[in-house]
């Protein structure tokens, strides 16, 4: 059976004993002044109202008049309803943990907060999902966006609920701070919305989005998106790839995506005052230093340069795609960073 509504989320519960503590102060001042009106003092007041609301069974202060125990009768039954509704919330809030899931909200905020430089996946259905676990694979910081409380349980790292479309949900995520947006919505619709949104608030944002028809792609890098995948597309060329050249395409899984193999594929960008920056491949001795290969180098806004000469020259913000395994990948980022900007960073 679903949970009622009103039950479904802390703020319902919040709501509901907010107005239970509400109508329990009433009944206590309400109390009061009835029983002031009636001679009592004030103090006096106050003890019986609470003792007949809470029915602790303590007696009267003074033996009542008719008047005085027609208006307790009523008070009773309009007190003792109150306060029991309102200790049956509290009770719901303990029992049920409402409050830890108010303080583990608040510490997944301030989580969310100290990350810089993470991804923010919208959406947790099946594509979210096999992206969450490669990127938990390239040991990347990870924020989720979904709008079901369902679907968010099974998140092990933090979320946010809401709607992605959603400015407020998009900050709450640290879209400022973050490097990457990768929207994987059911609807194409859904994902230009996000698309648009995220491209108006960080303009330097790298943004992929998911299509669910080839009509959507270029509508979606109109609207700004950095890449724009079909995953259908995707799955049906690794099928037949899978079909036509089996080897191949295990190889390019088990490098990509397995972990099991020692090399990895790997890009690596040229920053600013590199010393790589006017070096041929052969100068720069990339593979001697370093014992990574070069497959592919790309100037910014040209197509890739396959299995690149020995004379072709790197140049700033060049990405440099290779392979190697954990140490010569980070040997050859070193190298990469090497010269004024890394002595500056140590």
């Amino acid at each position: 059976m679903p949970p009622r509504r009103d039950t479904a989320h802390p703020a319902g519960t919040a709501r509901r004993l907010r107005a239970g503590l509400i109508g329990f102060f009433l009944i206590i001042a309400g109390g009061t002044v009835g029983y002031v009106a009636f001679g009592f003092g004030v103090l006096d007041s106050v003890f019986q109202t609470v003792i007949t609301v809470t029915t602790v069974g303590f007696g009267e202060v003074h033996v009542f008049s008719p008047g005085e125990k027609v208006f307790t009768i009523v008070l009773i039954l309009l007190g003792v309803g109150t306060a029991a509704y309102t200790f049956s919330v509290l009770i719901e809030i303990f029992v049920e943990g409402y409050l830890g899931d108010t303080f583990g909200r608040r510490r997944m905020e301030r989580q969310i907060k100290d990350l810089e430089g993470h991804v923010i996946l919208c959406g947790w259905g099946r594509v979210g999902r096999s992206i969450a676990n490669y990127l938990s694979a390239t040991q990347s910081d990870v924020v989720v966006i979904d709008t079901s409380a369902e679907r968010l349980a099974t998140v092990s790292g933090p979320f946010v609920s809401g709607d992605a479309t959603d400015e407020e949900v998009l900050r709450a995520a640290g879209i400022d701070r973050a490097r990457v947006l990768v929207t994987a919505l059911n609807t194409d619709a859904d994902n230009l919305y996000v698309t648009l949104t995220s491209r108006s608030m960080c303009p330097n944002l790298f943004i992929v989005s998911r299509a669910a028809s080839e009509a959507a792609v270029p509508k979606l890098l109109q609207a700004g998106a950095d890449r724009a995948v079909n995953p259908q597309d995707l799955g049906g060329a690794r099928m037949a790839a899978l079909a036509v050249q089996p080897h191949v395409a295990e190889f390019l899984d088990v490098v990509m995506h397995d972990g099991s193999l020692e090399f990895r594929l790997e890009e690596i960008a040229v920053p600013a005052r590199s010393p790589l920056i006017g070096e041929s491949l052969r100068s720069a001795r990339v593979h001697a230093q370093t014992g990574s290969l070069v497959l592919a180098l790309r100037h910014p806004g040209l197509e890739f340069r396959t299995n690149p000469p020995p004379e072709a020259e790197i140049g700033e913000g060049d990405i440099l795609v290779v392979i190697g395994n954990a140490d010569q990948i980070a040997a050859l980022r070193s190298l990469t960073k090497a010269g004024p900007v890394a002595a500056a960073e140590q």
